[in-house]
């Protein structure tokens, strides 16, 4: 359950892909200022109000329940989204349009460096975005927006933010955060804080799966009730100042995040983690009489986490590197709009310590892209290109031998229409081609990972992984129905899969997985829909949404998802690791006033079809239910709520985990806050 105070001039926004939904604007998939239902790639978008109702430690739990969203969950400390059952880095990680440069792609005790306490808005594109963000969007992107370098001038007399305060019992959480942002004239500044703790999660029965217990020698410990070494701590801040001008903006912003959290795969290790990451965004509008806008992007990260084995340092991670970007968007030409740009990125990655599985290694990449666009009739084209050079270079290092050096260069390429089959259907159609190249964790791992359980072996020689994927949806913005359902299909050439070899190496007892490239197919679909069971006002032509709720009478919604994602070598006819079930949840939303409550039930299906020597994953189905309430305290605008988590304490493991059997989901809880707006 949950329970926070936000502003009572705002509306709640429902989390469903309702019409009003159906209109907010996804700048990472586009950039014509097209709505999420007249998008061709399938989007998410979670905006502050909404990403409160429903947030989590860590990004991936957050976005866990959207349709295509699954999670690497690594207990709370970290998680990683992982969109259609391809996560890693077919999945890229973005903060406002620029890569997050952290390691959580590296591996899944990393955490990603953001908290969504911090975030404005969250926005996920499933399927491959390679249009504009390059070939490790083949999965999509996942783009975290915060508002601490401004856009537009600030309008209020006084400074404006919000105060949070939230705990939970399952963990024993306390969090609070703030957010201010003022301005004078052309300048506006921005400053946001925030302070977590989690302890150890109570759990519903033993820590380690039936399954895995069976094979466990009788004397290993069964942990019981709690996941021990679950805890997390973290702290983070932000400022930001920007100088808007009449035709743009300039801004620049410092942040911060200090965490430190157990990897429950080892009862005696933990990880402190520190990032600090400097942005400057700007944009010009309007330059000449052929562009439209132009927009750059630099973002400056030093990260780095240290793996403690008690109180010793057991192994150091570094990586610091920038991600810059520069965008021309043209006027129109004989009907077509579009943008073209140059992309850089650079990082120095380095680990050292018992457990440094990787060399060091140096990377960059160069890209160009174009995409455009054009409109004929009720039919919408789009259609772009990119190219990337990525290089790779390994230091030589007595444990890894001789450095190697890898470039190579990739092409992509893609294309999409939108058809508006009447006023308020739409359907969609794209395909994409792409070629990816290895990263430096898939060439030159060699090493035990312990937080997995693993030793790891790459492959220098792998070549450019190449996929074709189509993507089919159909949507509805008006009426008792609302919503969108998707159908994805994508052939691979040479996918990298880390796969268990069955050998267990000899020296630090860990089973052996290795890189090695296949042929694979996964398909699936998607399904988000709103049945306005009573209460529903059709919106106007005008956009100005309407609901029965404003117009003070009763709302109920009942909301329908569903996800399945099958995906098998392709040459054996064997299943992939760590893949997702079919899921379904229905939901029912009722709003009176200030007033909102739901109820909602998670179906996961059992995951039957694994790969060699991995465990099947039982079925669950969770319980969850929510109150919130709209009001006025101390003279301020606020937002109460309540939630309750897996309310009948069911035992529940995620498929795409590599702990599912030493790690399940928390057991029955609380979460319960306020949000006050000034």
């Amino acid at each position: 359950m949950s329970l926070t105070c936000v502003h009572a001039a705002e509306e709640a926004k429902v989390e469903p892909v309702s019409a009003e939904m159906l209109e907010q604007i996804v700048v990472t998939a586009n950039r014509s200022n097209q709505t999420l239902y007249e998008q061709i790639l399938p989007a998410n978008v979670l905006s502050q109000d909404r990403l409160l109702l429903r947030i989590e430690p860590s990004l991936g739990e957050t976005l866990n329940r959207l349709p295509g969203v699954s999670s690497s969950y690594f207990a709370p400390g970290s998680s990683r989204p992982i969109l259609r059952g391809l996560g890693d880095d077919r999945v890229r990680m973005l903060q406002n349009g620029t890569s997050l440069l952290d390691v959580s792609k590296v591996s899944p005790d990393h955490a990603v460096t953001v908290d969504p306490l911090s975030l404005q808005s969250i926005e996920v594109v499933r399927g491959p975005a390679t249009l504009l963000y390059g070939p490790n969007t083949i999965g999509g992107v996942v783009n975290v927006i915060d508002n601490r370098i401004a856009e537009k001038r600030f309008t209020g007399s006084y400074p404006q933010g919000r105060i949070d305060v939230m705990g939970g019992t399952a963990d024993n959480s306390l969090t609070e955060s703030a957010e201010f942002n003022w301005g004078t004239g052309p300048w506006v500044y921005h400053l946001d804080i925030f302070h977590r703790e989690t302890e150890n999660i109570e759990i519903p029965g033993f820590a380690r799966s039936a399954a895995q217990r069976a094979l466990d020698d009788p004397g290993d410990p069964q942990p019981f009730g709690k996941l021990p070494n679950s805890f997390s701590n973290s702290e983070g801040l932000g400022l930001g100042v920007s100088h808007v001008f009449d035709k743009g903006f300039l801004g620049f912003s410092y942040s911060g995040i200090n965490s430190d959290y157990g990897t429950v795969g080892e009862p005696d290790v933990f990880i402190d983690l520190e990032q600090r990451r400097w942005d400057v965004r700007g944009a010009v509008y309007e330059p000449n009489v052929f562009l439209r806008e132009m927009r750059f992007n630099f973002g400056y990260t030093d990260y780095t986490h240290t793996e403690f084995e008690g109180s010793d340092v057991g192994t150091l991670f570094n990586t610091d590197g920038f991600n810059g970007r520069l965008e021309f968007l043209h006027q129109a030409i004989a009907g077509f709009e579009g943008t073209f740009g140059y992309e850089i990125q650079s990082t120095d990655f380095s680990a050292n310590g018992d457990e440094a599985f990787l060399p060091s290694v140096e990377t960059q990449k160069h890209s160009l892209f174009f995409f455009e666009e054009k409109q004929v009739g009720k039919a919408r084209f789009q259609f772009g290109a990119r190219y990337d050079h990525h290089s790779n270079e390994s230091m030589t290092s007595v444990a890894f031998g001789p450095g190697l050096n890898r470039d190579m260069g990739v092409f992509s390429t893609s294309a999409g229409i939108i058809y508006n089959l009447t006023e308020n259907y739409a359907a969609t159609a794209s395909a994409a081609y792409t070629q990816r190249p290895p990263t430096y964790v898939e060439m030159f791992a060699d090493g035990p990972h312990a937080a997995t359980g693993t030793f790891e072996v790459g492959n220098a020689n792998l070549d450019q992984e190449q996929s074709f994927s189509l993507d089919l949806s159909i949507r509805k913005k008006q009426g008792w129905i609302t919503g969108t359902a998707s159908t994805f299909f994508y052939r691979f050439n040479d996918y990298i899969n880390l796969g268990n070899t069955g050998a267990t190496d000899p020296i630090d007892d860990l089973p052996i997985f290795a890189f090695a490239a296949t042929d694979a197919d996964f398909y699936g679909f998607e399904l988000e829909s709103v049945f306005h069971l009573f209460g529903a006002v059709t919106a106007p032509d005008d956009d100005q949404q309407t609901t029965a709720a404003t117009a003070g009478e009763d709302r109920l919604d009942m909301i329908l998802r569903a996800d399945f994602v099958h995906a098998e070598d392709r040459s054996s006819g064997d299943a992939l690791p760590r893949i997702p079930p079919f899921r379904l949840s229905t939901a029912f939303e009722y709003e009176r006033g200030p007033l909102t409550a739901s109820v909602e039930g998670q179906y996961s299906a059992e995951q039957n079809r694994t790969a060699d020597f991995e465990l099947p994953t039982d079925s669950f189905f969770l319980i969850n239910a929510g109150i919130s309430y709209k009001t006025r305290l101390a003279g301020l605008d606020s937002l109460c709520y309540l939630r309750g988590v897996n309310l009948t304490n069911e035992e529940a493991r995620l498929s795409t985990s590599f702990l599912k059997d030493v790690a399940p989901l928390a057991g029955r809880g609380v979460i319960t806050g306020i949000r006050l707006t000034f």
